[in-house]
């Protein structure tokens, strides 16, 4: 089967993906939703490889939300020991490719072992800047939203800063994701179309796509059939295009 050779013009630094629909796939299959997160988790290094074939600088993953505490514990449990897996199996490799390790949410709720392995990973990668890669746990938009809030309250009531000092980039800066900026492009897959909680602020002008197929069955062909859409989008950030 011939390779497409698509090729990219658009600038695209940081894109996102929501990994949606392992349970479903699993489901389909006659299997545990544990076997769709295992496929799902070594689908994470496929398309990492396929952001470094279109020179995609920054890629975020959401991995697992404020909300899916809500599910059966022996399902976290698995997650995160395929979390855990992951990391050891792949950190030398992401290490020699230049990737430079982040995390957005809040550790401290998960397991001792998950998070060792997580912040080992962090501080091997940490003076890696050719691509950045960010895991999303235990996270939550609106929740970020309000942990900045609270740190700007506490620096004004503390003379740290002025209340003038608050801007978009101040509060950029503030953000888990800073070093790797806005989100150019958002990929859910399953078909769902909404963002979940997700990088609220960081998606203000992101263009979106919502492929009809599973995270684990989420190919190069499909990769580049979001791109597709990506380059033929028109972004006007609220202004207007030669076009019109």
């Amino acid at each position: 089967m011939a390779v497409e050779n698509f090729v990219l013009t658009k600038k695209l630094n940081h894109i996102a993906f929501i990994m949606d629909g392992n349970g479903r796939y699993a489901k389909e299959r006659h299997q545990p939703r544990t076997y769709g997160h295992k496929v799902g988790c070594d689908r994470i290094i496929e398309v990492f490889e396929y952001c470094k074939e279109f020179n995609i600088k920054a890629m975020s993953f959401f991995a697992f939300s404020t909300e899916n505490w809500n599910r059966p514990k022996s399902e976290i449990r698995q997650l995160f020991k395929y979390l855990e897996i992951f990391f050891k199996k792949e950190i030398n490799y992401l290490l020699k490719q230049g990737v430079k390790i982040f995390v957005s949410g809040d550790l401290s709720k998960l397991p001792l072992q998950t998070r060792k392995i997580i912040n080992d990973a962090i501080d091997i990668t940490k003076e890696n800047d050719k691509y950045y890669f960010n895991i999303c746990l235990n996270y939550g938009g609106r929740q970020e939203i309000i942990k900045i809030i609270k740190e700007f309250a506490n620096d004004v009531k503390n003379d740290k800063i002025k209340i003038d000092d608050i801007d978009l980039d101040s509060f950029s800066a503030r953000l888990d994701s800073a070093p790797l900026g806005d989100i150019d492009l958002l990929i859910r897959t399953s078909g769902e179309k909404r963002i979940s909680n997700f990088m609220l602020y960081q998606l203000a002008y992101s263009e979106m796509v919502f492929p009809n197929v599973y995270w684990p069955s989420f190919t190069r062909d499909v990769f580049i059939d979001c791109l597709k859409e990506f380059e033929n989008r028109h972004r006007r950030y609220g202004g207007i295009s030669e076009k019109e």
